[in-house]
């Protein structure tokens, strides 16, 4: 993940990544990063403010579930592999399919960029992505279901070395987990930090109370007594991710107009702090102990350093670049 902003997650990426990343840990060789680099693409004007964000990505990676014995959790930066092989990849790559990318259209739309602002780096990006990716010689890739269409790219990348040197990548295929949420953001808008729309990891209990108090629900009810419409109604949504075993009855009384959305939101609230307090509690002593933090992402480092520069040897040997 990009350690944009502050670097805190949000529930949006909780339940529609790392969630899915804590259960994959028991089963793969697992490689999760903080791709700082990447963020430079939008803040190469306020590089300071990257590093700190990364570890707090790092610290809700770990607060969330993944284990560092079980899986290498470290810093795009601290392994320079990452940049050499986007070197290599980016001088086979074609720029026409670089500027088909949907997300560059997209982000040079809504960054309303003109074209001395838009930088080789954010073009390029795919690639990076790509070298992330194909440095681990990865077989699988962890991504929600919005997200599958961005990995073809890597996998035509992949195929192109292939073909001009010999095989050395595998093509990663997208792993999807059905029990994955997309998660509403308190306007109704997906959830997205750009939105300003979002409950993070980070927040305490009296700011989550207060966002579950201004998220939107059913625009036609404005009494206790008027039906509600659930599937539309951001809180009877989160309801329905935090308590999927007892939310049908909470839905059916809004359905009836039974319930209001005050006793909703309280509800929300307490279910949202009881499911969040161990990842805040985590998280916080993670942060209050930087060294602590600084030898988990040492240690992913090196296992990630590792593995890259093995593929190095094998992308070096097949380009004849001894």
């Amino acid at each position: 993940m990009q350690p944009t902003g502050t670097g805190a997650l949000h529930i949006g990426n909780l339940e529609g990544a790392l969630r899915n990343w804590v259960r994959l840990q028991y089963d793969y060789e697992m490689f999760c990063c903080v791709v700082d680099w990447h963020a430079l693409t939008t803040m190469f004007d306020r590089t300071e403010e990257i590093g700190p964000a990364a570890r707090q990505t790092a610290a809700d990676y770990i607060a969330g579930g993944l284990d560092p014995q079980r899986c290498a959790i470290f810093l795009q930066s601290h392994v320079p592999q990452h940049a050499e092989l986007h070197l290599l990849l980016s001088m086979v790559t074609p720029v026409g399919w670089l500027e088909r990318v949907p997300t560059y259209k997209e982000k040079r739309e809504s960054l309303k960029l003109n074209d001395e602002q838009v930088s080789y780096g954010l073009l390029g990006y795919p690639v990076l992505q790509t070298a992330d990716i194909l440095l681990y010689r990865a077989h699988a890739v962890p991504v929600g279901k919005d997200q599958a269409a961005h990995l073809e790219i890597s996998r035509e990348i992949a195929r192109r070395f292939n073909r001009l040197y010999g095989e050395v990548f595998p093509e990663p295929a997208a792993v999807i987990d059905a029990a994955t949420a997309v998660i509403p953001g308190l306007d109704g808008r997906k959830m997205s930090k750009s939105y300003d729309n979002a409950i993070f990891l980070s927040d305490s209990a009296d700011v989550v109370a207060a966002k579950v108090n201004s998220a939107f629900t059913t625009e036609t009810k404005l009494r206790k007594t008027d039906p509600g419409i659930p599937e539309t109604c951001v809180v009877c949504q989160l309801r329905k991710v935090y308590d999927p075993e007892g939310y049908q009855t909470s839905w059916e009384e809004d359905r009836r107009g039974e319930r209001g959305c005050m006793q909703s939101k309280r509800e929300l609230t307490e279910i949202l702090n009881e499911a969040l307090e161990p990842i805040r509690r985590r998280r916080t002593e993670l942060l209050a102990d930087p060294a602590q933090l600084e030898a988990i992402l040492k240690l992913g480092a090196q296992k990630a350093s590792d593995a890259a520069s093995e593929t190095m040897k094998a992308v070096r040997t097949a380009m004849k670049m001894y």
